[in-house]
């Protein structure tokens, strides 16, 4: 191994114009007192980057820099290294070049590791330097449990056999649960859906089999195919964790559990529902240690960021955010308390359930069960005193009613509600009943929203469309002089062969005027929705979408799918 020892990898930072002297003194004071490695000294005081003293390393030990967001890994060759052992030696394998095993590695410079990787790879290896997010993030899209999951679905199958039925006895709680086939099966489903960031599970009973799929970045892929006989065993295990009576196979049931899964404590809401070939259950899944985006994190665009700072800085009003289920609405309205929570404000949430925690604000989860609703929580939240007040969501006209007056009287509140678009926001609201002059003198800002998936960094290229996706472009004004700037993902380990990889909030909105407030409270809703659209032309969901697909940060079948959402 070649070593370049002129250079310390504080002063290479400091070389590279990364660093400055007196922070690097800062630095080295205390890892004399702390013993902890410069590197992560520097990171965590957020005088350098990780990326940047990954590089530096490289430049430090005459190493090539790997950047594993952009390289196209072979899940086959990393795993010549258990998920065990590349954890260890805190290494990957990334390339076999003709013998010679090129190996990503955090440390270099650790001899003892070396000479291990050699000795399990039983090869030749050459070195390369690593970031270390880029790499647990890697490890835990290349150890995919998969076939463990198949395995243990099928050890499940054995022990029950041929029979439907399950033995209570066995699930509950007072055997070692642990052992049972039935409660490993499923600490491997959520493990290996916290790895791969699906929002939700779902197990589905079919005639032939048991279907288990993840929703990823909004789309749903298969998981795994299992013996259809092992769906009663799931389904009364988890009826067990969440509450829920075991006994009643014939209506729908909800519940929820918290539970710890790679060492995040995650929520998890049940909703189970009787199908023809039995109970179909729904597994939400809620990170507690996922902090929420910041205003600036959005993506939102910098004209309408400006105007929406301005709007929630405002003392009364409503601040409506609408979109389907799982378009990023509550993601939004944390976004914005965060920037407005103050030690001189009073913040009240009523959610369901409580998705982000927020210091300093007052959150309060809705109980259906013991009758503690949206409607009866906020007729106590006024005399609460407070100055802001976030609603969950619009379900009823009676909660909509009092978040509207409560807004007309001195508060401001946020909000969500389910419609395709800004335009459609205020007819939805009277088609529930409540009074026009209500919605016109309380709402100030329509604000309707998509989550688009994004290209996968790491494999990205350039794409040519097909006939019915040039047709759809031409008719949205996409002309052919722009298609170079389209991209699409061809599928690669790190974002699971999909092509995509996170996702990115597009917006519209419409910010209530003069016009629009009269339309509102004294003319039917079709003169309201054409003057809403005319504001705005050149504004709307798609033309962001759009935006997003001239970057290259989305491709044109994503925004052809989040079109057909909402246009007529």
């Amino acid at each position: 191994m070649k070593r370049n020892g002129k250079a310390r990898l504080g002063d290479m930072l400091v070389q590279l114009g990364h660093l400055l002297q007196e922070n690097l003194g800062q630095a080295l004071d205390q890892q004399r007192h702390t013993g902890e490695r410069l590197g992560k000294v520097l990171v965590e005081k957020k005088f350098v980057t990780e990326m940047q003293v990954a590089q530096a390393l490289a430049s430090q030990l005459n190493l090539p820099f790997v950047d594993l967001r952009h390289y196209h890994l072979h899940p086959d060759l990393c795993r010549r290294l258990s998920e065990y052992q590349s954890r260890r030696l805190r290494a990957l394998v990334l390339a076999d070049r003709e013998g010679v095993l090129l190996v990503g590695m955090l440390d270099p410079s650790d001899l003892l590791l070396y000479d291990e990787l050699k000795r399990v790879l039983r090869c030749e290896i050459s070195q390369a330097v690593i970031a270390e997010s880029q790499f647990f993030e890697t490890l835990d899209r290349v150890y995919r449990r998969t076939d463990e999951i198949s395995g243990l679905a099928q050890e499940l199958s054995e022990d029950l056999g041929d029979s439907t039925l399950v033995d209570l006895n066995a699930l509950d709680g007072t055997v070692s649960l642990e052992s049972a086939p039935v409660v490993k099966l499923l600490q491997t489903i959520f493990d290996d859906a916290m790895r791969i960031r699906a929002s939700d599970v779902h197990i589905e009973p079919m005639e032939r089999e048991l279907r288990i799929r993840f929703r990823i970045d909004g789309v749903l892929h298969l998981q795994t195919e299992a013996d259809p006989n092992i769906a009663a065993a799931l389904v009364l295990r988890l009826k067990l964790m969440s509450g829920l009576d075991i006994s009643e196979k014939r209506l729908p049931q909800d519940g929820r559990f918290n539970m710890k899964v790679r060492e995040q404590v995650v929520d998890v809401r049940v909703s189970s529902m009787p199908t023809q070939f039995g109970e179909s259950v729904v597994l939400r899944l809620l990170n507690r240690s996922v902090t929420f985006l910041t205003l600036d994190r959005l993506g939102m665009p910098a004209a309408m960021l400006k105007e929406f700072r301005k709007i929630i800085h405002r003392s009364e009003g409503m601040v409506l955010v609408t979109g389907p289920t799982g378009s990023g609405k509550t993601t939004t309205l944390y976004a914005a308390l965060a920037e407005i929570n103050s030690i001189e404000q009073k913040i009240l949430t009523v959610e369901d359930p409580v998705e982000y925690r927020l210091h300093g604000v007052n959150q309060v989860q809705v109980n259906e069960k013991i009758d503690l609703t949206f409607a009866r929580v906020l007729r106590s939240v006024l005399r609460q005193d407070p100055d802001v007040i976030l609603v969950g969501e619009m379900r009823d006209p009676e909660t909509a009613q009092i978040g509207l007056r409560a807004a007309i009287t001195g508060h401001l509140v946020f909000s969500t509600l389910h419609t395709r678009d800004a335009a459609g926001t205020l007819a939805r609201l009277v088609d529930m009943g409540v009074p026009r002059y209500m919605v016109a003198s309380s709402v100030q800002v329509l604000l309707a929203q998509r989550l688009l998936r994004l290209v996968c960094e790491s494999c990205s290229t350039q794409h040519v469309p097909g006939d019915i996706e040039a047709e759809w472009l031409a008719e949205v004004g996409v002309t052919a002089a722009e298609w170079h700037q389209l991209r699409h993902g061809r599928g690669c380990s790190y974002c699971n062969q999909t092509g995509y990889s996170g996702r990115q909030a597009v917006y519209e909105m419409l910010v209530m005027n003069r016009e629009l407030i009269d339309l509102a409270a004294h003319h039917d809703s079709t003169r309201f929705i054409q003057a809403a659209r005319d504001h705005l032309q050149g504004k709307t969901l798609l033309d962001d979408a759009l935006a997003r697909m001239r970057a290259g940060l989305t491709t044109v079948a994503e925004v052809m799918r989040i079109t057909n959402q909402v246009d007529d």
